[in-house]
């Protein structure tokens, strides 16, 4: 692999700062490092200054700290030149005698300032700023997250764009706690600054004085001149640099806007509004002439200020005027340009329509949680039944009464139902024998008689042993119910593509046998839906597939397929229909299954079942009759049958019983002990 040269710069960079640290470097390579390093400093702080947002500078912190050492290693290398020669090259001597003015005082008061305004006021700003926006970030980063998933379970963007956005929120709370630490190099770096100057002066004034060293010895005046213009020099050459940077940090830890530059922010902020510079113009007006103030400044000044603020009152005018008339050719313009009737095509996989009534549940500012659970809903079924569900689209419907709620797929409605606000719903578990006083309703997910019971009735049901749900939870658990039995159906081919992308990404050599080679993504499809279509979870995708690489080079039929794949699943079907030790099921009569064999019709396009009408009425009122009878037991029933029949009596059973279950003896695991609690015949 090559490496690249950014790294090796930066590398080099490093080890440079390090190697000025011990080797003593000639005056003019330190002149060329001094020019550097304020150059680095200028770059950093125009690149904070015109930078949108903070993340743009992602990599500060450790732009700081690589700075920060460079700039501490030129100090000691320019202290040795300073000490040994008493000359550090022409950057230190001209800092020293131009902005100093060659005055050993003036330097020292210069170059305290300067480090009062770095230390004392940026880098302790800067300093709580970094603090408190780490603080902040990372309590902000619960409800950002929830955001994002209302945003995505409301269609408003798309999956990609939510990982986008989380991805962005977790580099937020990193460059920002990745910040508050940064920071103290900044704080650290004054003080180091302040004890080298320091330690220079008194260095340079035994030295100069002693003559230790082999220097001849010179008077103290001279020694105070000579070192402290030196060291003022060099601290100036290093602390501007590093005023600079301080000033970056404190930009870029201070921004806010994400929309556009700094410049356009501090125009539109300070110089937008005419009332503001009229006023401003006028005080300075009046303070040139009723004070000793300078008249000519103040006055000139006020005047300009006010011939600014009519000026840019004149194109505000203007601008409305203009933006005025846009609005109206815009308007226009639709009116008379033919209709786009491409997005009114679409449809949405699920909708959740409701009242204007059901709006709080769904407004987050007014407290509801319905989009929290309906995001809850997805997650929920994915880890349950192992599939994609489709982002479930929420909106409001005035034409349904206001507590009234429709659950449409594919924008037809498959349910509806009705809650009654400011209630809970109670449902008799089967136990509880004293009743309570309620409105009279039925559970819109499962059917079941149920009761509409006030607030401070809440209490009471519980403790008698009723099961008292709220109305968000009436609405999703209706909604993942409806969810269920269209999943089959709601499974679409681009779905199917992901959920084999994701295997391949551990198993490649499976999606490489398996897909184009034997099987199609379609044909995959309808695989998996069969088993959706009758609860069984897809999650173990890595079995279902290989049971299609083996069995699908041979078999085309898709619900053969299934059944053997079904049977590879064995375990986890059994695990979720029986319970108890010994479980009581329905089997067929051999000659009844028999005549299902003998039914069944083969042609291209796959094979149906051809009973006689007479005979599948017999059938139905036999199983009726068992079912009746296993669930006045409290039994759940289910139906076992040889592999080969097994599908066929669940298709011709679905109208009458659409939640029978029906499993073959291979998919029952051995361990599981099973009892025959009636035979279902011909009557």
């Amino acid at each position: 692999m090559k490496t690249k040269m950014g790294d090796v710069f930066i590398g080099l960079f490093v080890i440079l700062a390090i190697i000025i640290l011990i080797i003593p470097f000639p005056s003019f390579v330190l002149d060329i490092l001094l020019t550097i390093n304020i150059s680095l400093a200028l770059i950093i702080l125009f690149n904070a200054l015109y930078a949108k947002e903070a993340l743009n500078m992602s990599t500060f912190p450790t732009i700081l700290l690589l700075t920060t050492l460079f700039r501490l290693a030129l100090n000691a290398s320019s202290t040795r030149l300073i000490l040994r020669d008493g000359y550090a090259g022409n950057v230190v001597a001209t800092f020293g005698s131009f902005v100093a003015g060659g005055n050993p005082v003036l330097g020292i008061v210069v170059f305290i300032i300067i480090i009062i305004i770095q230390f004392m006021v940026i880098t302790k700003g800067s300093e709580r700023v970094a603090e408190v926006a780490a603080r902040f970030t990372l309590d902000a980063m619960p409800g950002k997250q929830m955001a994002i998933d209302a945003d995505l379970n409301s269609g408003l963007i798309d999956e990609q764009q939510a990982r986008e956005r989380r991805q962005k929120i977790q580099d937020e709370a990193a460059f920002y706690g990745a910040m508050d630490g940064a920071s103290k190099f900044v704080k650290g770096d004054a003080i180091a600054g302040i004890l080298i100057t320091f330690v220079n002066i008194i260095g340079g004034l035994v030295l100069g004085i002693t003559g230790w060293g082999g220097s001849t010895p010179i008077s103290p005046s001279e020694a105070l001149q000579k070192y402290t213009l030196l060291t003022i020099g060099d601290g100036l050459v290093s602390q501007i640099p590093a005023l600079l940077i301080s000033m970056a940090t404190g930009i870029l830890i201070t921004k806010v806007s994400k929309e556009s530059e700094l410049s356009i922010d501090l125009k539109e902020q300070l110089f937008s509004i005419p009332k503001v510079l009229y006023l401003a113009g006028g005080v300075l007006i009046f303070l040139g002439i009723t004070t000793p103030l300078d008249t000519i400044i103040f006055c000139t000044t006020g005047i300009l200020m006010i011939f600014s603020a009519y000026r840019m009152d004149q194109n505000l005018k203007l601008h409305s005027i203009e933006e005025e008339i846009s609005t109206e050719d815009v308007q226009a313009e639709e009116i008379r340009k033919p209709e786009n009737v491409v997005s009114l095509l679409q449809v949405d996989p699920i909708e959740l329509e409701f009242g204007y009534g059901i709006i709080p549940l769904a407004d987050v500012n007014q407290g509801g949680d319905l989009l929290d659970r309906v995001v809850m809903i997805r997650r929920q079924l994915a880890l349950e039944l192992g599939t994609i569900v489709p982002i479930i689209r929420l909106r409001d419907n005035i034409q349904l009464s206001p507590n009234q709620y429709i659950i449409k797929i594919k924008g037809v409605e498959v349910a509806r139902g009705e809650i009654l606000f400011d209630h809970y719903m109670a449902m008799n578990p089967g136990y509880v024998e004293e009743e309570i006083d309620g409105i009279d309703t039925t559970e819109p997910a499962f059917g079941l008689p149920a009761l509409w019971i006030s607030e401070t009735q809440r209490e009471q049901a519980e403790a008698l042993g009723y099961t008292v749900v709220d109305p968000p939870s009436i609405i999703a658990t209706h909604l993942t119910e409806v969810i269920k039995k269209h999943l089959d159906e709601l499974l679409s081919r681009q779905d199917v593509q992901t959920l084999i992308n994701n295997v391949k990404e551990n198993h490649p050599t499976l999606i490489d046998e398996l897909v184009p080679k034997i099987l199609t993504v379609g044909e995959i499809q309808k695989v998996l839906a069969n088993l959706l279509r009758e609860g069984i979870s897809i999650r173990d995708l890595v079995t279902i597939f290989e049971t299609l690489a083996d069995y699908g080079t041979t078999v085309r039929d898709t619900d053969l397929l299934t059944e053997y794949v079904r049977q590879a699943l064995g375990r986890a079907i059994s695990s979720k229909v029986f319970h108890q030790e010994q479980n009581n099921v329905l089997t067929l009569d051999p000659e009844l299954e028999q005549l299902i064999m003998d039914s069944v019709q083969h042609t291209e396009q796959g094979s149906y079942l051809a009973l006689d009408p007479q005979i599948s009425q017999q059938i139905f009122e036999s199983l009726t009759q068992k079912m009746n009878k296993m669930m006045g037991m409290g039994q759940q029933p289910i139906v076992l049958t040889s592999p080969i029949v097994r599908v066929y009596f669940k298709r011709l059973t679905e109208t009458v019983a659409p939640d029978l279950i029906v499993l073959s003896y291979n998919e029952v695991e051995p361990t599981v002990e099973v009892q025959s609690a009636g035979m279902v015949n011909i009557v």
